[in-house]
């Protein structure tokens, strides 16, 4: 994953101090999102009782010179608490003129989370028979709503441990008025993405695959880029898509949405779609989008299938 600098310039944030509700399925990465608000002076509890959230708020305006803000971690270990019991809490901090809520959750995909449960050799929560496929399974039902509710979903499948921690750090980093803008290539025979809010194809583009001196190599490299760069569908493609990215990203703030997350997707998910993902973040870092200054986080997710 390559992170690029902001996009535009930098605006005041707000002086409101955040409340961060951080979920999602387990081993997915909620601990290491919550060292990263740890590390920054944030006040954080694990596992909290949402009916606590007025109590603990309280107690945390004592300490406000001390405390950048506080992170509460919800998840399925305290099933008995989703529903109103969240709704309350959150209800009671938007009425709260100092403080910001904010929902991230953080997810993976089957198979990665299979795997890592398999390499630290943990119980799933919710595998009660053993089986942590149809434990993540439950859980991804049972999270449903809170996943629908957020403001911003990480996906870590793929990323490695200090990746996440670089993901997490640059998240805290930003305030609710910035939007991060993930730009995503992969391989449809790998699936697609979960977390993507808009996917495009570029199947239609000639496939590097099948000249043979360009098969081995990846959308990094020159000789690759240079054949798919020089197509005309290919400078077509570009020119619509960098117009539609200038006509939604200055709304999207405005809107005040915060994250946005383009899938661009070839058939492995090595050559056209990195080469295209990898244009559109030179782009987008060479352009001056009107607006608050934004993230851009950029993962090319099948380079190492």
């Amino acid at each position: 994953m390559s992170e690029g600098a902001p996009l535009t310039r930098q605006t005041d944030v707000s002086s409101k101090r955040r409340i961060v509700l951080v979920t999602g399925l387990s081993g997915a990465g909620k601990t290491s999102a919550l060292k990263a608000f740890e590390d920054a002076g944030y006040y954080c509890i694990d596992n909290l009782p949402p009916s606590m959230i007025p109590d603990v708020l309280a107690l945390v305006s004592t300490e406000e010179e001390d405390t950048a803000g506080m992170v509460v971690v919800v998840d399925i270990r305290g099933r008995q608490y989703f529903g109103e019991e969240i709704e309350k809490g959150l209800d009671f901090v938007r009425g709260e003129s100092n403080w910001e809520p904010q929902i991230i959750f953080i997810e993976a995909d089957d198979r990665t989370l299979v795997r890592r449960y398999k390499e630290s050799r943990r119980p799933h929560p919710a595998a009660t028979d053993g089986n942590i496929l149809a434990g993540i399974r439950t859980e991804r039902r049972f999270l449903a709503s809170l996943r629908q509710s957020a403001d911003i979903i990480v996906d870590t499948s793929g990323l490695s441990a200090v990746e996440a921690r670089k993901r997490f750090a640059r998240l805290v980093g930003a305030s609710t008025r910035r939007l991060s803008v993930s730009l995503i290539s992969f391989g449809f025979k790998h699936g697609t993405p979960l977390d993507v809010d808009m996917l495009l194809d570029v199947r239609f583009l000639p496939n590097p695959y099948y000249d043979l001196e360009l098969r081995p190599l990846t959308g990094h490299d020159v000789p690759v880029r240079d054949a798919v760069l020089s197509q005309n569908d290919t400078k077509e493609f570009l020119a619509r898509l960098r117009d539609l990215l200038g006509f939604l990203i200055p709304r999207y703030v405005a809107e005040g949405k915060t994250y946005f997350t383009l899938g661009i997707g070839c058939t492995g998910g090595r050559h056209r779609s990195v080469t295209i993902v990898e244009e559109v973040a030179r782009h987008l870092k060479e352009s001056n989008i009107e607006g608050p200054e934004i993230d851009l986080f950029v993962r090319h997710r099948d380079l190492e299938s």
